[in-house]
């Protein structure tokens, strides 16, 4: 399969250099090497994505496509996942959505261990609204919502996912689509909830596209099985613009553990039933 085939033709929206084209094109060339590689089937994959300049990824990539509501993301990847497990279930949030609407699903999806794929688009914003703050800006920020400035301590999503129980954790920077793509394809192919941070710097509300590329390493000779080692790491960076940040990039952690679909050994694979229903005879039974 070439990348291309997985083109919609829509006309895209982001704004003019937006860094979301980044991890659209990563999401597209992991899934392109993965269906070549014969580990996935391209039918088989199934994205789902709620509200904010992430969600219109759905219009983008030419797959399976669920688009829900604002925060919902993980519980409707999760009904998906439950409802055929031999689906790929690929889920896409805004760090808006996911850490404030959406923040008690991401405690469960990590406690579950549903066996899905969860990228969180993180530029400490809410930019489709034009740049509120989130519960991940940094301290002291001061926008449409918060004139006096932010006084919280920002969320850290690897600590909270990795406290949580999510079995792969990781981060990548949305300007490095070839280590980006390689974290998605692992992500995806681990049998386990796969947490992704993107670092997707908002060039019209939140730039920090120098900063990062200033402060940003990747993880190097770091044992992804070890939890103690990579809650360490997990904790280099505040999500604050300290000149003296570190910022790691990479599996920061990874386990084998049981998935929430393997511990129900009842429920029948009604899914692979054949089944030709006659939908003019349903309906016209509601009819009467």
């Amino acid at each position: 399969m070439k990348i291309e085939e997985l083109n919609t033709g829509e006309k895209t929206t982001w704004c003019p250099g937006c860094t979301d084209f980044g991890i659209l094109t990563s999401v597209k060339q992991a899934i392109t090497n993965l269906v070549n590689a014969d580990k996935i089937k391209r039918e088989n994959v199934v994205g789902v994505s709620g509200v904010g300049c992430f969600d219109k990824i759905y219009d983008y990539i030419n797959i399976n496509f669920f688009h829900t509501l604002h925060g919902r993301t993980l519980p409707t990847m999760f009904g998906i996942k439950l409802a055929n497990p031999e689906l790929k279930v690929i889920g896409f949030g805004g760090d808006g959505s996911t850490y404030a609407e959406g923040m008690a699903h991401v405690v469960h999806s990590c406690r579950y261990n549903e066996d899905t794929t969860f990228i969180v688009f993180d530029n400490q914003r809410f930019s489709l609204t034009t740049g509120q703050a989130t519960p991940m800006s940094e301290k002291g920020f001061a926008g449409p919502s918060t004139p006096l400035g932010v006084q919280e301590k920002p969320v850290n999503p690897l600590v909270l996912t990795m406290t949580c129980g999510a079995s792969f954790v990781s981060r990548g920077f949305a300007l490095d689509v070839p280590g980006l793509t390689k974290l998605i394809e692992a992500a995806v192919m681990h049998k386990g909830f796969s947490f992704v941070e993107v670092l997707q710097p908002c060039i019209s509300y939140h730039n920090t596209i120098q900063f990062l590329r200033d402060h940003i390493y990747k993880l190097e000779n770091h044992d992804i099985g070890n939890y103690d080692e990579a809650m360490k790491k997990a904790l280099e960076w505040g999500y604050c613009q300290d000149e003296n940040s570190r910022i790691p990039t990479g599996i920061f952690y990874e386990t084998n553990k049981l998935i929430y679909e393997d511990q129900w050994p009842q429920l029948k694979p009604w899914y692979n039933v054949k089944r030709n229903p006659d939908f003019r005879k349903i309906l016209q039974e509601f009819k009467e």
